[in-house]
């Protein structure tokens, strides 16, 4: 976690983007980290917890970070938080919470109230189209003997 806060505080001193770091462990390594750089790239999903996912699966090469822990400054977001299940990390240990990360101006209360509205209800209207041709692409999948289950 020091390690994490210590990436964070730099990242923000440096200008690199907002007060935000990760680091996933394996055991007792570190195999990867990722700092706040939604700014710097102008990528809203490049949070500290996305980039280092996207790091510690691209060392294991694999999709899943099976007996790994994140360690992170802050409480993740709804997107993180989905990251990190489809990453099936073992343990998540963060720093501070979502109330004090809307206290500095990072409040997502609203991404999770969104979560929970109804579609058509949502701020950005989300729309169903074509639902029934969009379906021949899970029978395709369906089909594949050798897809990979995720």
């Amino acid at each position: 976690m020091r390690q994490a806060i210590q990436l964070a505080i730099e990242n923000v001193r440096h200008g690199r983007g907002g007060p935000f770091a990760a680091v996933v462990v394996k055991g007792d390594r570190v195999i990867a980290s990722g700092t706040n750089q939604v700014t710097t790239l102008n990528d809203p999903t490049a949070h500290a917890e996305i980039l280092a996912i996207r790091e510690a699966c691209a060392e294991l090469e694999s999709f899943q970070l099976d007996g790994c822990d994140i360690y992170t400054t802050c409480e993740p977001c709804p997107m993180c938080l989905g990251a990190i299940y489809w990453s099936r990390a073992a343990r998540v240990f963060f720093g501070a919470g979502a109330r004090d990360a809307a206290a500095a101006g990072f409040d997502d209360a609203f991404i999770y109230q969104q979560i929970s509205a109804e579609p058509a209800d949502r701020l950005i209207p989300f729309v169903q189209a074509m639902r029934e041709e969009s379906l021949a692409v899970f029978r395709v999948w369906q089909r594949k003997p050798d897809r990979v289950d995720y």
